[in-house]
């Protein structure tokens, strides 16, 4: 490149080319979110009001981080265009730098709270969530003093406490989807009839298929934020392009989860649909566990949001 040194050359490509590819993936699903916004309202105006309004503020801490996102690469690429040393010097002068990392959380941290609030609804156990809600807590205190340390320029500190942070939250979010799916299989057992089997059974695949994209990210993520720690640092500015565009992922995974719903009702109905009309699937359900059948279908109407 003309007009800057070698060593400009290299970090131009290493943190400015993360920052990009980062910011350019987040927008671009940025789009793709707001395609499952506008399908949910069109789809589900039935939906109970706290629902619409915990999507609406979905869509507008979304909107929000997409705005910081384009702001940055604004100031990174046009207001100081060329001057590299500036840029890097923003990541602990800028506000809307130095607090990436916790926006970025604090949508995680709000989707979370969304599948939590679905846990709950499947199993009925607060001793069940209570810890993975800790452990969500505590990833949320870990990238608070890591912003603190991004900000005073402790880097390995920072490192410390945002693979904390990465760790604690990889490792609830993966508690979350197995004892989800345990909870839904456990579910199933005590289904007699097999149309709101199948629902089950496609409330399981949904709940690894939306869980997967985010938690492959984020463990990219946490392998690159370790890498300042290595012989070549310049690998931890990796990280930022994972990390950017992870709050899409995470709420494109919430949306994917209320929208498949429709598709999870039809296929349900296709499948129920030769059979009797004294029962779910034909049939009368008859069962000594009659409790049990009807704590079941309450918790599939919980997951289907009827």
């Amino acid at each position: 490149m003309p007009g800057i040194s070698a060593e400009e050359e290299v970090l131009v490509k290493w943190f400015l080319g993360p920052w990009l590819i980062g910011s350019s993936l987040e927008l671009v699903l940025m789009g793709v979110l707001g395609c499952q916004f506008v399908n949910y309202y069109n789809w589900y105006p039935d939906d109970s009001r706290s629902l619409r309004i915990a999507v609406g503020i979905l869509c507008l801490l979304s909107v929000l981080k997409s705005a910081e996102t384009f702001a940055s690469l604004w100031i990174f690429l046009i207001n100081h265009f060329g001057n590299i040393e500036y840029d890097l010097s923003l990541t602990t002068t800028g506000w809307w730098d130095t607090a990436n990392p916790l926006m970025v959380a604090c949508i995680d941290f709000y989707v979370q709270c969304f599948y939590l609030y679905r846990l709950w609804g499947i199993s009925k156990r607060w001793w069940v969530v209570a810890p993975i809600f800790a452990l969500f807590i505590f990833a949320m205190v870990a990238i608070v003093l890591a912003t603190y340390f991004i900000a005073i320029s402790q880097k390995n500190d920072v490192a410390s406490w945002f693979g904390t942070h990465l760790g604690t939250a990889f490792a609830g979010d993966a508690i979350l989807t197995l004892t989800t799916a345990y909870f839904l299989l456990k579910t199933k057992k005590q289904i007699i009839s097999s149309q709101t089997a199948g629902i089950i059974t496609s409330l399981v695949h949904l709940t690894f298929q939306t869980a997967a994209p985010a938690s492959l990210v984020a463990m990219f993520n946490l392998i690159f934020s370790q890498m300042y720690r290595s012989n070549n640092p310049l690998l931890g500015y990796v990280e930022i392009a994972f990390n950017q565009p992870l709050p899409k992922l995470y709420a494109i995974s919430m949306m994917w989860t209320l929208n498949a719903r429709r598709a999870i009702r039809a296929r349900s109905e296709l499948s129920g649909s030769g059979s009797g009309s004294n029962g779910p699937s034909g049939g009368r359900v008859r069962s000594p566990r009659g409790m049990n059948v009807r704590c079941s279908l309450h918790t599939t109407r919980i997951l289907l949001a009827d």
